[in-house]
C-alpha cells in the first residue's frame, strides 16, 4: 500500500502495525524503511506495483495533478484501489464561510485564537489561502478520468481549521445534514481504470 503525502508518517506507521506493507512518501517523511523522502513524480517505478494507494489532503495542491494521477495509476496493480480524503475549498458558500467566521470570532474572544476583523476580510483571506489549489470540480474530473468510483461521502472539513474547539466537528456535521452549510470535505474510493493506450 502506498501513502501519498504521508507527512510525519502516522498513518503509514499505523498501517504497518496493523499488518500491512505500506510505503509512505513525502519530502518531509521520517527516516525509516517504511518511508521515502520523495514526491510522487520522483518515486522509482521499481517500488510498485501497489495494491492500493491512500492520499489524505495531498492531491489538491499538486502542480501537475493530471501527470501525478497518471503516475499513480502506473504504480498500482491493474484494478488497484485509491482511497482519498480531500476537500473542495471552492464549495464554501456565504453561509459556510459565515459559520467559520463566527466560530473564529468566538474562539478569539476566548483568547485561544485570532479572527479577521470582518467577514469580508476573512473571505479575502480564504481566497488568498487557496490560490493555486485545485477546486473540487478539477479534483473530481481528474480522478474520475482515471478511477471508477466505488464510494463517495461528503464530510466536515472546517473543524480542522478551528483547532481544538471541541464540539465543532459534530456541530458542522449536523449543519451539513440540515443543509445549513456546505460539506467541503469528502472521502472517495475508486478502482484504477486501465491506462489509455
Amino acid at each position: 500500500m502506498l501513502e501519498v503525502g504521508c507527512g510525519q508518517g502516522e498513518l503509514t506507521t499505523a498501517l504497518h502495525v496493523a499488518g500491512y506493507e505500506p510505503l509512505g512518501i513525502d519530502p518531509i517523511a521520517p527516516q525509516s524503511d517504511l518511508f521515502r523522502r520523495v514526491l510522487l513524480e520522483d518515486l522509482e517505478p521499481g517500488e510498485g506495483p501497489f495494491d492500493a494507494a491512500v492520499a489524505v489532503q495531498s492531491l489538491h495542491h499538486m502542480r501537475h495533478l493530471d501527470d501525478n494521477l497518471d503516475r499513480l495509476v502506473a504504480l498500482l496493480r491493474p484494478g488497484g484501489l485509491l482511497v482519498l480524503s480531500e476537500f473542495g475549498w471552492n464549495l464554501a458558500d456565504e453561509a459556510t464561510l459565515d459559520w467559520l467566521w463566527n466560530h473564529r470570532r468566538a474562539i478569539a474572544s476566548a483568547g485561544t485564537g485570532d479572527a479577521p476583523a470582518s467577514f469580508e476580510e476573512m473571505r479575502e483571506d480564504w481566497e488568498a489561502e487557496h490560490v493555486g489549489v485545485h477546486p473540487f470540480e478539477a479534483l473530481r474530473a481528474e480522478v474520475d478520468a482515471r478511477f471508477e468510483e466505488r464510494a463517495f461521502e461528503p464530510e466536515p472539513f472546517l473543524y480542522r481549521k478551528l483547532r481544538g474547539a471541541a464540539p465543532t466537528e459534530v456541530l458542522e456535521q449536523a449543519l451539513i445534514d440540515s443543509g445549513a452549510i456546505q460539506a467541503l470535505g469528502f472521502r472517495y474510493a475508486g478502482i484504477a481504470r486501465p491506462p489509455k493506450g
